[in-house]
């Protein structure tokens, strides 16, 4: 667990994304961003990609590749697909945040919990939705960051999503290393144990560098 001593109220930017829906805003290079998980248990879907050239976007096989872990946490260094650090996680009160399982979608949905829910809501949903005000599609997704999905790797490789292990209030802070793009859903999932069956909100606080 590494505590940030940053107070709120010194926040310039502050809003609660509801459940289910997305969000995106441009991180300066220095600023930090805070993402808190307001009830617990809700897996936060995320994006990052540069706000020069969006076709640099975050790598979820080359950050895993450089620290050696599956999982994100403080410390880890955000890599591009161009090699470049894009952020630094610096703050984290849960601990290792999945990058491996990536974002729920109609067609995962329909494999793992059956036909009649290929039309719920999903996150890739929201990644599209949010995207095209920036220009981009859905060619433009790839393997995000889990924050606060709690994903196991078993014995065999296989991935299980399983209870959420953080708490109400629990948060990761993350320094722009250049300027970036953040892209969030808020995950909508309601057929596996990542969001506790019960999507809520989070909330987004940056501070100046």
């Amino acid at each position: 667990m590494t505590i940030s001593n940053r107070h709120e109220e010194h926040a310039f930017y502050d809003f609660t994304i509801p459940a289910l829906h997305p969000w995106s805003h441009v991180v300066k290079k220095g600023q930090i961003l805070r993402i808190v998980d307001l009830e617990g248990q809700q897996a936060v879907d995320t994006l990052f990609y540069s706000a020069a050239d969006p076709t640099e976007r975050y790598s979820a096989q080359d950050t895993a590749l450089a620290q050696g872990s599956p999982y994100v946490t403080a410390g880890t260094k955000l890599i591009s697909n161009e090699g470049n650090v894009m952020a630094v996680v610096i703050a984290d009160t849960a601990g290792n945040h999945d990058t491996s399982a990536g974002a729920c979608s109609a067609e995962a949905n329909t494999v793992r919990f059956g036909h009649e829910t290929r039309y719920m809501h999903s996150c890739r949903d929201n990644f599209v939705l949010e995207l095209s005000k920036h220009g981009m599609t859905k060619r433009d997704i790839v393997s995000n960051i889990n924050f606060f999905m709690n994903v196991p790797v078993e014995e065999d490789g296989t991935l299980a999503i399983v209870d959420g292990l953080s708490k109400p209030g629990d948060y990761v802070e993350i320094r722009a290393e250049m300027d970036v793009l953040c892209v969030i859903s808020n995950c909508p999932q309601v057929n596996n144990p990542c969001n506790g069956f019960n999507p809520t909100p989070v909330r987004t606080l940056i501070w100046e560098a």
